[in-house]
């Protein structure tokens, strides 16, 4: 399912996942590319209300933030991070459409090898199964071919949406963190979610897979 590009000083980037059927269609995650820049602007722009209230605090409007003029400094921030094995940045296609982002943050390597991962997906797709697909694939890249044992993520406590994609992929909530992060405008809290590798021997497609969420298309 993985078709990773060539592993040197950073594994696992590039690398092209999926695809996985799911009911709002065929889910694959790939890299950024410059080129992205108007679909991911269009839908960000439409999507406002969908997604400003659940994102970090940002300098700048959400319009200028979003603009197509901002996606190449963006593309070449991300690019520039994970070649430096900072970052395993993702966008989320369906049925070759992009339909959201998935970007694996903070990687550190040596006794600790982990990582946490942050997601969006476009309000059409929303309940579609997109967004547990696309972490699913993602997750069991970085435990197998990228090689990081504990995969972290940090959800607000009503973001209930996030919160089931955490739940159905089996995420165990280890706390909460009082006033962690500025988003929309003031410190919010912050349930915290993780796995290790041992958490899910068999990967986590396979449990969507088993639990007839998503299927591999023949």
């Amino acid at each position: 399912m993985d078709r990773p590009g060539p592993q040197g000083r950073h594994p696992g980037w590039p690398a092209r996942l999926g695809p996985l059927q799911v009911p709002a269609g065929l889910v694959a995650v790939r890299g950024p590319r410059l080129l992205d820049g108007s679909a991911w602007s269009k839908i960000r722009l439409r999507d406002r209300e969908h997604l400003e209230r659940w994102e970090p605090t940002a300098p700048g409007t959400w319009d200028d933030r979003n603009a197509t003029l901002a996606w190449p400094g963006q593309w070449s921030s991300l690019r520039a991070l994970a070649r430096r094995g900072m970052t395993l940045p993702f966008v989320i296609t369906v049925d070759g459409q992009l339909a959201g982002q998935v970007t694996v943050g903070n990687v550190i390597r040596g006794s600790l090898c982990s990582a946490w991962i942050g997601y969006w997906v476009a309000s059409h797709v929303v309940g579609g199964g997109v967004a547990p697909a696309a972490v699913a694939l993602v997750v069991d890249h970085c435990f197998m071919l990228a090689g990081l044992h504990r995969i972290e993520a940090t959800v607000r406590p009503e973001n209930t949406a996030s919160l089931r994609v955490l739940e159905k992929l089996g995420f165990r909530q280890e706390g909460l963190f009082r006033r962690y992060l500025d988003v929309a405008g003031a410190w919010r809290d912050h349930l915290a979610f993780a796995l290790t590798a041992e958490d899910v021997p068999d990967g986590l497609v396979y449990r969507l897979l088993a639990d007839g969420r998503a299927t591999i298309p023949q």
